[in-house]
């Protein structure tokens, strides 16, 4: 086939529509009832049932990936990062109390490879089908010269519904409540421009290379699927959260643990009045971070504020609940310990 001048200038039109043309079979997994139209519009169409709700607040976030790319170039392996992004976004607003409702995507590139745009769609829509969260549109950019060969950017945009008065925000979150961490799987998508420095840097290491300590690769392990926490929010939700009488509440905040960690994350929720002491030796290091303390020669501060070092989200609770809240929170898949309690202080994270 005669190439078009377009074509021969980088950004192959014909080539873009054959590869999207898969996407219905993709995106069917995720399919929702609410959703309307077909895949290829100019927008994504989506019906909220608003007889569900009384005051139904769209609740919606943006992000990336960040230089967590970096690994997958390296490795080639694209199959986890649609994954590591939607999830981000769930968790993100799953603190807020919102279930998700559709996700859209951006994917830029120089060169559009149809492996490598394929793996990177199939995350996607594994992650949307899990989180029961329709994957409605998205964008791809052909832009030649713009990205370095075999590399390429990727975001999202999700938007969830809660009912307004089901709105989790720390307000009434009090001195004596206590603080439960749920375990990460690794670093999942923030600190990687630190951890490459330690470890490709500093250490000398390449992806490939095994560590005893970890069972697997470097590359292997920093590509680990950031964990979502959505599902198991909403059921803690559901549980211990019935009602609308925020008193009765026994789930009073969350803290999705991204880029800055402890120390900028949980105070977001935190009311002025109240400090988060986290005491970092009530649960076990993950040995990736062991690793990281040992090479990083950072203080425990900033380690702390760089990364989640193995707990991806915190929930504080009513301290009379939270040793049922574990339980709950293990029996549901997650490991989760009980990691520091709220104190007077001025709105900050401590660590004790």
């Amino acid at each position: 086939m005669k190439k078009t001048a377009y074509a021969r200038a980088g950004v192959d039109i014909a080539l873009g529509n054959r590869v999207k043309s898969t996407l219905p079979q993709l995106l069917a997994a995720t399919h929702r009832r609410e959703v309307l139209g077909k895949v290829g519009g100019f927008g994504g169409l989506f019906a909220l049932d608003t007889r569900k709700y009384q005051e139904p607040v769209l609740v919606s976030s943006v992000d990336g990936v960040g230089t967590k790319l970096k690994i997958a170039f390296a490795m080639d392996r694209h199959d986890t990062i649609g994954q590591d992004l939607v999830n981000h976004c769930v968790n993100d607003i799953a603190v807020l109390g919102a279930e998700p409702l559709f996700f859209l995507d951006y994917l830029g590139t120089g060169k559009l490879e149809p492996r490598i745009f394929r793996d990177i769609l199939k995350g996607f829509a594994k992650a949307c089908a899990e989180n029961k969260c329709a994957l409605i549109g998205g964008e791809t950019a052909q832009m030649p010269g713009f990205y370095r060969a075999g590399e390429y950017d990727v975001s999202g945009t999700i938007v969830g519904v809660v009912e307004r008065k089901r709105m989790l925000d720390g307000k009434t979150i009090r001195p004596g409540d206590a603080i439960l961490g749920l375990v990460s799987s690794g670093l999942h998508t923030n600190g990687y421009s630190l951890a490459r420095k330690i470890f490709f840097e500093q250490m000398k290491l390449k992806p490939s290379s095994y560590l005893p300590e970890l069972g697997k690769s470097i590359g292997q392990e920093l590509l680990r699927v950031h964990v979502s926490y959505g599902p198991l929010v909403q059921a803690l939700l559901r549980k211990y959260n019935p009602g609308a009488t925020r008193g009765t509440w026994a789930v009073k905040g969350l803290a999705h643990i991204t880029g800055g960690g402890f120390i900028d994350n949980i105070p977001r929720v935190l009311p002025k009045n109240c400090d988060a002491v986290i005491r970092p030796a009530s649960w076990p290091e993950p040995p990736l971070f062991r690793l990281l303390r040992e090479k990083a020669r950072v203080p425990d501060e900033e380690l702390y504020q760089v990364f989640n070092m193995g707990i991806g989200m915190v929930t504080i609770v009513k301290p009379e609940r939270a040793q049922e809240m574990l339980r709950f929170m293990r029996q549901n898949g997650h490991q989760a310990w009980l990691i520091g309690d709220i104190s007077k202080g001025a709105g900050r994270t401590r660590l004790e």
